[in-house]
């Protein structure tokens, strides 16, 4: 349902009270494929499938969600009717141009680190209202989801620490309070707040900013005294920095930049 509302309010957007071509053509039955202009990795295609069951269109796929694809491809063949289809052609390739560019970045992180056993996480950092679609995008590109929303686990960010005086007591009222299964992230900006966290019994240490050095002297810390606590490094994570963090020996890293700068690759529409 979620889709389908989505698609709904995505082609309304674009069609509006109707498509002025569709007045005046004549409806035929075609076919029309799209056309991967440049290398990337694909991902959208559960969400075409569920807006070409909604307009009766056939789909022939020659590409799956997190496949690799290169220049040259032809990724889809829709057939149907031409006014159904031409109406609908900006909102078929808007939502695979989107998603692939946020896969396909995805996809060159999570390759950066691919031999360090590191996870590579994404953030709330989502354009309004369009977050399970770009997290979907995130996962076809290898990646893993963060949190979808604040109802999904517990994150204590530097904002709320400020409000808290007491973080022993605060942590054993939320173990009483949040759902059992439901965990809580401390973020650290030093070794001392990361041993306060521990201390009080977090489930994930964030370690936000932090130089690398001291990244290190944080995992050596947990490994000593907490091994259960998991380690997620954040902050200025880009392609060239991704692996000297990765090696010091963090659980996770999270990235907001693998949603908000990716490129948009370039696919087209054609009709036979």
């Amino acid at each position: 349902m979620q889709k389908e509302q989505f698609i709904k309010d995505l082609i309304t957007e674009d069609v509006g009270r109707g498509d002025l071509f569709s007045r005046i053509s004549e409806s035929k039955e075609i076919r029309a494929y799209i056309i991967a202009k440049s290398d990337g990795i694909f991902a959208g295609r559960e969400y075409v499938e569920v807006l070409a069951q909604m307009y009766g269109l056939c789909l022939v796929w020659e590409v799956r969600d997190g496949e690799s694809f290169a220049k040259g491809k032809k990724l889809l063949f829709v057939s149907g009717d031409s006014k159904i289809i031409l109406s609908l052609e900006r909102s078929i390739l808007d939502m695979v141009l989107h998603a692939s560019s946020i896969a396909t970045l995805t996809a060159e992180y999570v390759e950066a680190i691919v031999d360090t056993g590191v996870k590579l996480l994404d953030t709330r950092k989502t354009r309004p209202l369009l977050r399970v679609f770009e997290k979907y995008a995130v996962r076809c590109g290898g990646g893993i989801n963060h949190r979808m929303g604040l109802d999904d686990s517990l994150m204590l960010k530097d904002t709320h620490l400020k409000t808290i005086d007491d973080l022993d007591a605060f942590m054993k009222e939320v173990r009483q309070k949040i759902p059992f299964t439901s965990k809580v992230e401390i973020e650290c900006e030093d070794l001392e707040m990361v041993k306060r966290a521990m201390h009080a019994g977090a489930d994930i240490v964030m370690c936000d900013n932090m130089s690398l050095e001291m990244t290190s002297e944080v995992v050596r810390y947990r490994d000593e005294h907490y091994p259960h606590i998991l380690l997620e490094a954040s902050g200025n994570v880009t392609l060239d920095t991704i692996k000297q963090i990765a090696k010091t020996g963090v659980d996770a890293i999270s990235s907001g930049s693998i949603i908000h700068q990716s490129a948009w690759i370039d696919l087209s529409m054609k009709v036979e």
